[in-house]
């Protein structure tokens, strides 16, 4: 069903968008577009499928046109220019359950202590970039701080030290052990000799 005339006209004029300057196609767009809003609503989910559409559907329109057609910020619309179709139903889902990125759960515990048993010299990025491809979630670092103090895999042990066999001298063995220091020996004076005359001093 085609957009009514006036409601459309309105649409474009509240944008500041010249009507008279659009071409056929951006005019076929965002008709098409304005039908959507009328019979899908303005939520959030239906806002974010648009400017999505909008962005990347080569329709030559501005990025401010798109903001002010979907009464969004500039800003917000020019964050998401760079990003995938499954990244901006991922924000739009994780934003509407209130958090910017996704959400560790419990029963992520298990593979991520696995993960940091058999790579003890893995680093926070490591650590992020297994739980993106393993279960399909970004994740902040502060995230995976709390996720890690919360179940106690902060302090997950390292590799357990290899076992030396019987008859093989350690290290410590072969380092011969420190000798104390040899206290010096000082000569004591002759002890006075009972046999030497002793000279009567005058009287």
């Amino acid at each position: 069903m085609p957009a009514a005339p006036q409601a459309f006209s309105a649409w474009l004029a509240d944008a500041h968008v010249p009507e008279h300057r659009l071409t056929p196609d951006q005019r076929g767009v965002l008709q098409a577009t304005f039908h959507f809003r009328q019979h899908r609503g303005d939520d959030y989910y239906s806002t974010r499928l648009l400017s999505h559409f909008l962005l990347h559907a080569g329709t030559g329109l501005q990025v401010a046109q798109i903001a002010r057609l979907l009464d969004l910020s500039r800003p917000t619309v020019s964050r998401q220019q760079g990003l995938s179709s499954k990244e901006a139903v991922q924000q739009a889902r994780h934003r509407m359950d209130g958090r910017p990125y996704g959400k560790l759960l419990p029963r992520y515990a298990g593979a991520i202590a696995e993960f940091l048993l058999t790579h003890p010299g893995a680093t926070r990025a490591d650590l992020i970039d297994f739980i993106d491809q393993t279960f399909g979630v970004r994740v902040s670092r502060i995230a995976v701080y709390k996720f890690l103090k919360k179940y106690g895999l902060d302090r997950v042990p390292g590799p357990a030290p290899v076992p030396v066999p019987a008859g093989v001298a350690t290290a410590a063995e072969l380092v011969p052990a420190a000798r104390p220091p040899a206290t010096p020996v000082v000569a004591s004076a002759p002890p006075f000799c009972s046999d030497i005359r002793s000279t009567r001093a005058p009287s």
